[in-house]
């Protein structure tokens, strides 16, 4: 993957110098033989047409050559490093023997040394993260009956959503300074239990949906408790994800069945797509498009507007869920029998694959979290809560305390030192630094604490 990347800058940067030969031999000789992302050596083989400089540049969707391309490659290089590389107080050194050693050592190592000077402090960064790391539970919620399928934060943090098979929603608030949370508001009849909650952007409404055999679907006006309306197309339909467009006017919904809507605030449909069987939906700030997990184990995206729809991410195994990052570029999946998989949207490459978790068919909602979304974090068939970093395929905390399986987590976007599980066994929990903790006892603490 770092030999495709550093190549594809070659490539273009010969391209860029008029070096048409060069740049044809770098595609035949060097990126071909890889037999890696062919779809992506077809795309660049089309920018042997361009014209000229600019038309490369715009058509590539790339800076040109010079310090600020090879920023961002050497961005892209530190995701397929391991965390014990990043942490090495030499790293610049290290990141130039392992670019020496697949003989692709494109950047001067000035140059290279200069980039990389402001991820020095990597390892301060973490450290200081980790005082405020959320491994210990501060408080366990118990007015669920039954299992609770999901939880979810509000985008300003002051709120949480959780759904359970008992057929309630509860809203809690969350204190700021305590960060202690109460009950707010229970929204009631839900008969198919709730398995998957959304909030809009603003915060004002909550669309809630069922398991897989319900056809309804509920959307909420949180501040009043009162449900503005009650989505059910047929019954035939299974309405099990949700997903809000950036305008806060629309969203999507669909299900296993092969149904695919974009509704507005009634639940008035405004478009649809036939034969699509949805298992996870997710709006892109562009507002154009929708990314779908589908039965064919792969993620598309699909436009509204023009009707077009493409390939972004194929598995070898179900996608049970997924998310995706702030910035949009990275995808959170939890995949069937695999674990929890990160992939790179706009390279369409799997990044890494993390270790740990246990999942099988049980569908399980992993999330980023922490300053900059540094953290990921998921639940388990084990009953675990795990957490990595972002850059290591290793856990570095695995909390215990539920006494089944945990189905999803959240981690609060405005206070990142605050969690959320939710487990089959009927609980929430809350999870927040731990008290009076040393930092060299962080990683002993985290994997065998039982609150």
């Amino acid at each position: 993957r770092m030999k495709f990347l550093l190549l594809q800058q070659k490539y273009l940067e010969y391209l860029e110098d008029g070096k048409v030969l060069e740049a044809l031999q770098v595609l035949r000789c060097e990126l071909t033989p890889l037999k890696y992302n062919t779809e992506r050596i077809h795309v660049l083989s089309g920018y042997l047409m361009c014209s000229h400089a600019e038309d490369l540049r715009a058509k590539a969707e790339w800076e040109g050559k010079g310090i600020a391309s090879r920023s961002k490659l050497l961005d892209k290089l530190q995701m397929y490093i391991f965390s014990s590389v990043f942490l090495d107080t030499n790293f610049p050194d290290c990141l130039i023997r392992v670019c020496k050693q697949i003989k692709l050592c494109l950047l001067g190592s000035a140059t290279m040394k200069q980039s990389l000077m402001s991820i020095k402090n990597l390892e301060d960064h973490v450290n200081i993260s980790m005082k405020q790391f959320p491994c210990y539970t501060q408080q366990i919620l118990t007015e669920h009956c039954n299992e609770v399928w999901f939880c979810k934060f509000s985008n300003d943090g002051t709120k949480l959503a959780t759904g359970s098979k008992d057929t309630t929603v509860i809203i809690w608030q969350v204190d700021p300074d305590t960060h202690q949370l109460k009950m707010l508001k229970t929204l009631e009849g839900h008969a198919y239990g709730v398995s998957y909650l959304a909030w809009s952007p603003d915060d004002n409404y909550l669309i809630a949906c069922g398991p897989d055999d319900c056809s309804e679907l509920w959307l909420w006006n949180v501040q009043t408790g009162e449900l503005r309306t009650k989505m059910s197309q047929s019954h035939e339909d299974s309405l099990t994800s949700v997903a809000w467009n950036p305008d806060g006017k629309r969203f999507v919904t669909g299900g296993q069945r092969g149904q695919f809507y974009q509704c507005d605030l009634d639940c008035n449909l405004l478009d649809s797509w036939e034969g699509v069987r949805v298992q996870c939906l997710w709006c892109l700030s562009d507002g154009k498009t929708v990314l779908a997990s589908d039965t064919h184990q792969r993620i598309r995206g699909y436009n509204f507007e023009d009707l077009t729809d493409r390939n972004i991410v194929q598995e070898d195994h179900p996608i049970m869920s997924f998310t995706i990052s702030r910035n949009g570029r990275l995808a959170l999946l939890n995949v069937a029998t695999q674990g929890v998989h990160l992939w790179d949207l706009q390279d369409r490459v799997l990044v890494r694959k993390y270790q740990g978790v246990t999942q099988g068919f049980y569908t399980i909602h992993s999330c980023f979290g922490g300053h900059n979304e540094d953290f990921i974090a998921s639940g388990s068939e084990d009953h675990k809560v795990y957490i990595w970093h972002k850059r290591s395929e290793l856990p570095i905390a695995e909390l215990t305390g539920h006494t089944r399986t945990v189905n999803c987590v959240s981690w609060n976007p405005q206070i990142p030192s605050m969690m959320a599980s939710a487990s089959d066994d009927g609980t929430v929990r809350i999870w927040g630094p731990a008290p009076f903790i040393d930092n060299q006892d962080f990683e002993e603490e985290c994997s065998s604490m039982d609150s």
